[in-house]
């Protein structure tokens, strides 16, 4: 791992900020609101969770709708947890993709087009310029009106990967681009300077909405339990991480 990547590891695996001092700095009186968008959707995510923590809320409400969604899973998420001897990574990445199932469904969009790219997990930065060409053909495919994905400043490789080749992919098409935060929540504070708080939009969520993105997280059951005893079995998001993302709100960079 590189020197900036060691870095980048240790701001998410450090204690993070308290979802009181969130809720307390609230977001929705700092940031202007938007609307769910318009038009056919494409969601992308560097793991399968990452789209139900940063934007569940709102595809909740795309679903309600009947807008045309469409979910691009850059990786399986095989890896996470890479010392675990319990199961392979074949296995772990089955488990992912039926835990996303289960989450898609509770949020209204059962039979959701969900294509996987099989990018290894970790690997998405050696593989940015391939995904961006398989987003930008999606994107092209359904005539998308807006395209969501990974902020580019989460600070998690793949996250991050995953946003720059989005982001390429918008330039070559045209198509709009939100980016969502994940670990921003974790490891940044209210009004942290590392935060490009200007381009930051708020959501709002109505209580149905939060509720149904509740019972979609509840659906990883791999991420939010541990598998067994030792930390390299530990819940990879434990329930304070989880409060970061049952809020009224989602927050997108524009």
């Amino acid at each position: 791992m590189t020197g900036s990547g060691r870095k980048a590891a240790d701001f998410i695996d450090a204690s993070g900020t308290p979802e009181d001092q969130w809720a307390a700095w609230y977001g929705p009186r700092h940031l202007p609101p938007v609307p769910p968008p318009d038009g056919p959707v494409v969601v992308v995510t560097a793991h399968p969770d990452d789209e139900v923590l940063g934007f569940g809320g709102s595809l909740a409400l795309l679903a309600s709708g009947g807008a045309d969604v469409h979910i691009v899973s850059v990786t399986d998420g095989e890896r996470f947890r890479p010392r675990s001897t319990l199961n392979s990574a074949d296995q772990l990445a089955g488990v992912r993709h039926r835990e996303l199932r289960h989450a898609l469904a509770q949020l209204g969009l059962p039979e959701v087009r969900v294509e996987r790219l099989g990018i290894p997990d970790t690997q998405v930065e050696r593989h940015q310029r391939a995904v961006a060409r398989a987003i930008a053909g999606l994107l092209r495919e359904v005539k998308a009106a807006r395209c969501v994905a990974p902020w580019v400043g989460d600070l998690h490789s793949d996250h991050e990967a995953a946003g720059r080749a989005t982001v390429d992919a918008c330039r070559a098409t045209g198509v709009p681009l939100w980016m969502y935060p994940v670990w921003m929540w974790h490891w940044a504070r209210p009004d942290d300077p590392r935060v490009p708080w200007g381009l930051a939009a708020h959501l709002p969520l109505p209580p149905e909405a939060t509720a149904l993105k509740s019972l979609a997280i509840a659906q990883f059951v791999s991420q939010i339990r541990p598998s067994g005893g030792g930390a390299e079995n530990s819940a990879i998001l434990p329930p304070e991480e989880v409060a970061h993302h049952v809020r009224s709100f989602e927050v997108v960079f524009r």
